[in-house]
């Protein structure tokens, strides 16, 4: 009984560190959802670029506040989609992570350490961040463009460092 329990507890806590299935389509529901959430906010600022300016972008003192609006707006209008579809997916992460980061700069400079205004840019920056760093996943425009590429060039996959790495670790641990 007390080592079900302790597989259990082992099975529940221990974080996934090798790829699989299950984790790859969370992963791919975080990066379509997050994108796909992401796009009216682009079009909200389109929709009145002269009051988005004015409210958010000169509060905070950039210059050319119409242009920063823009560049703001096709970022998210760009960037959103490619997430969502994982292509091009670490740029698109970078510039979305961008926004949010001034957005989250504008809320602390109006609101202060105000979570309620915070929250969801917050939420946004940091779904981003994982996709700027780990990338798309398996289940992607972007994974499938590598794979491609790798039988293309005829280079490793990554798909079979990450095995062998695999293989290295479990080695490490049972000495």
């Amino acid at each position: 009984m007390a080592q079900r329990l302790t597989t259990l507890a082992t099975a529940v806590l221990r974080p996934n560190l090798t790829p699989n299935y299950w984790s790859q389509a969370a992963w791919t529901i975080l990066r379509v959802v997050a994108g796909v959430v992401m796009i009216h906010n682009g079009l909200d600022k389109l929709g009145n670029i002269e009051s988005f300016a004015q409210a958010y972008v000169e509060v905070i003192g950039l210059p050319f506040p119409i242009f920063f609006s823009y560049v703001a707006a096709y970022t998210e209008l760009i960037g959103a989609p490619l997430l969502a579809l994982g292509l091009f997916t670490r740029p698109a992460a970078a510039g979305l992570f961008s926004t949010m980061l001034v957005a989250m700069y504008h809320h602390v400079k109006v609101a202060g350490l105000s979570i309620p205004y915070l929250e969801l840019s917050m939420l946004y920056a940091a779904c981003f961040l994982f996709f700027l760093i780990n990338g798309a996943g398996l289940f992607s425009v972007d994974a499938l463009l590598g794979g491609w590429l790798n039988a293309a060039i005829g280079t490793p996959s990554v798909a079979s460092a990450t095995l062998a790495m695999t293989e290295a670790q479990e080695v490490a641990v049972e000495r």
